[in-house]
């Protein structure tokens, strides 16, 4: 009896933890699900096959039980700009360089920016430090929030 109650305490917790972020690719869309659900915006700005940080970022803070439990208080915008050409098609990768050029010009990775609905900016943070502390990114969440 203890296994079977162990056993489903371990799959109910990995279940969990292991849900599935819903992260939008369009920024209109992303400004509409925020007017309609009265919410800020998360914008990641990521180089999904190239970018260390980013993917350290990803794992360490958006795979984080603390970022999952709060994710559905704000609409997630994921703008990759990979290297590999098959990753985002030509029609998003030419949407990505818009919004990076307006958002973010340095062309940092990983930036995390806050907008409002309508696309205005809240706050940012950009880079990730090799000593992995996402203490900085999580009071970048709270400030949005």
């Amino acid at each position: 009896m203890k296994k079977l109650f162990f056993s489903l305490f371990i799959l109910i917790s990995t279940a969990s933890f292991a849900q599935d972020l819903k992260w939008e690719t369009d920024f209109t869309t992303a400004k509409d699900l925020a007017k309609d659900q009265n919410k800020n915006i998360l914008v990641y700005f990521t180089g999904s096959d190239w970018c260390a940080p980013c993917k350290q970022l990803k794992a360490d803070f958006f795979h984080s039980e603390k970022f999952i439990e709060k994710a559905d208080k704000v609409v997630l915008l994921m703008v990759d700009m990979p290297f590999r050409q098959d990753i985002i098609t030509p029609e998003q990768r030419k949407k990505n360089e818009k919004l990076i050029k307006k958002y973010n010009p340095g062309k940092s990775f990983p930036t995390l920016i806050g907008l409002d609905s309508s696309g205005k900016l809240l706050n940012t943070i950009s880079a990730y430090s090799s000593l992995r502390d996402t203490t900085g990114h999580f009071r970048f969440l709270e400030s949005i929030l």
